[in-house]
């Protein structure tokens, strides 16, 4: 089994790297391949929504070549998916909302391919803000059904310059715990294949307030 994590911080090293990379240790511990992808460095542009995804039903997004459609086939291979992003203005780092919004956006149109996959996302922050920005984050993995782990509070880690949320101790606890229960889900997804029928999925409806 595998888990790629997506790294939205334009600090390839910050602080949202290093709860990432605590997460992943204890995926690590037991046996799942880790990968991490750093996204808030790139320039990448937000959706422009021409629904060409959704239309043409070939994985991809139409924009040019950025790295979006490499990303939305990692997340297609990987059993489980980690988001981590620090927090601009009590909200999701503004590169990642853009990766976000396309590559969820494509996923959905396409056969939901993240239906049932396990989802976990982190945040890192100076002061305020984290919560808000954890919700955004785990809007993305409600809406795509996908299966969340908890830890033993919001996964929220303080912290400002790179390597201070080592000395965050209730923080590490609530990313090392993260990362067991994590595993522990993934494993039992794994075990249930062929055991426990999956329920079917209901094509998606849509309906305006305004008719």
């Amino acid at each position: 089994m595998k888990v790629v994590a997506f790294n939205g911080s334009p600090n390839e090293k910050g602080n949202t790297y290093y709860a990432i990379k605590t997460v992943l240790e204890e995926l690590e511990k037991e046996g799942i391949e880790t990968e991490i992808v750093h996204i808030g460095g790139k320039p990448i542009r937000g959706c422009i929504g021409c629904e060409k995804c959704r239309k043409n039903k070939d994985e991809k997004c139409i924009l040019p070549d950025d790295g979006v459609n490499e990303c939305i086939q990692k997340m297609k291979g990987a059993d489980g998916i980690l988001l981590g992003s620090p927090v601009y203005y009590s909200s999701i780092a503004g590169t990642m909302k853009c990766f976000l919004d396309r590559t969820f956006y494509v996923a959905g149109g396409n056969n939901r391919m993240l239906r049932h996959k396990v989802g976990a996302s982190v945040v890192a922050v100076r002061r305020c803000g984290g919560v808000p920005t954890f919700n955004q984050l785990n809007n993305y993995i409600g809406y795509s059904e996908m299966l969340m782990p908890a830890s033993n509070y919001w996964n929220v880690i303080y912290g400002e310059e790179p390597g201070e949320v080592l000395r965050d101790k209730e923080g590490m606890q609530i990313m090392r715990v993260l990362g067991k229960n994590m595993a522990w889900l993934m494993k039992l997804v794994e075990n249930g294949k062929g055991r426990v029928k999956e329920p079917e999925a209901e094509g998606k409806l849509s309906m305006n307030f305004i008719r």
